[in-house]
């Protein structure tokens, strides 16, 4: 694929809560796979693509919001692979959306449905509507919330060749979170950071694709600022110091809480002095444009 930078860069970051915590702090630099295609959605989609060719299927179909990072990495993918592309969207039809629109741009055909009626995305009857409406298409849940896409995220941890001693992931779906603990040995430790407020079902969505029952991880739901997507200037203005210390780029819906909760753990000696942390950065970036516009609000 063009521009693919598998596996993506480990980097040794320096921050000040962490260097005097007496903790070593890498992020894995997923956001750098590819410039459309970024982060953990180049992951979940990998193996999904893979079946959907082996499937014979020509269309791919998926759902998401109007500002989803999984929709306009499913575009972009389906162009570069030849597929079209087919994205059922939750609420009324927006105009001057660049998440939108870039996808459209992308060749992806966009079916605005009901609050009411996204509900039913899971349901079997409502699948084969959309198979009747659609043609040959094969359907990848929201997120790419499958088993497929828990193993694309699995690679993740595969391709770090530092000791380290605890990793850390944000979580959507928890698709990516479960193949992180996949991978990992007993002795490593998994955070997952949710963006969501309110456990509701992403623990049991992360067991879901779990493989080896552990105890070696733990979702945090303290540091969702107020819900998903919802705005805090007190994280805005985090993501921005962040990004002057280290030269790396946050988003306010994913990682931008999870670094804020790591941090805010180092701070409180959760980590153990002397130890190796590890940030994966799922990207997300492409929606900051977005989150402004809706916002007035002045990341980059």
């Amino acid at each position: 694929m063009e521009n693919l930078k598998i596996p993506s860069p480990l980097q040794r970051v320096e921050h000040t809560v962490f260097d005097n915590n007496g903790i070593t702090f890498y992020i894995k630099r997923d956001d750098l796979i590819h410039s459309e295609i970024s982060g953990n959605k180049w992951r979940k989609l990998k193996y999904n693509l893979q079946e959907a060719r082996a499937q014979k299927k020509d269309t791919i179909l998926t759902f998401g919001g109007a500002f989803s990072n999984h929709i306009a990495s499913a575009a972009a993918i389906g162009k570069q692979k030849g597929f079209k592309t087919v994205g059922v969207i939750r609420g009324e039809e927006q105009l001057e959306n660049p998440t939108l629109t870039r996808a459209k741009e992308n060749g992806m055909q966009l079916y605005f449905v009901s609050r009411d009626e996204y509900k039913q995305k899971g349901e079997t009857d409502y699948q084969l509507e959309l198979r009747n409406r659609f043609g040959n298409v094969y359907i990848i849940p929201e997120g790419g919330a499958n088993e497929l896409g828990a193993q694309g995220s699995e690679e993740i941890v595969n391709e770090i060749d530092v000791d380290f001693d605890y990793i850390c992931c944000d979580l959507g779906t928890g698709t990516t979170f479960s193949g992180v603990i996949n991978s990992i040995v007993k002795e490593q430790y998994a955070i997952g950071f949710s963006a969501l407020k309110g456990e509701d079902k992403l623990t049991e969505a992360v067991q879901k694709f779990e493989k080896i029952k552990r105890k070696n991880w733990h979702i945090s739901f303290d540091y969702h600022f107020g819900g998903f997507a919802k705005r805090s200037t007190k994280l805005e203005e985090f993501i921005k110091e962040f990004r002057e210390e280290t030269n790396v780029p946050l988003d306010p819906i994913y990682t931008g809480k999870m670094a804020f909760g790591m941090l805010d753990l180092a701070k409180n000696e959760y980590f153990k002095k002397g130890s190796t942390v590890i940030m994966v950065h799922t990207g997300g970036l492409q929606g900051i444009e977005g989150y402004n516009k809706r916002y007035g609000a002045s990341l980059h």
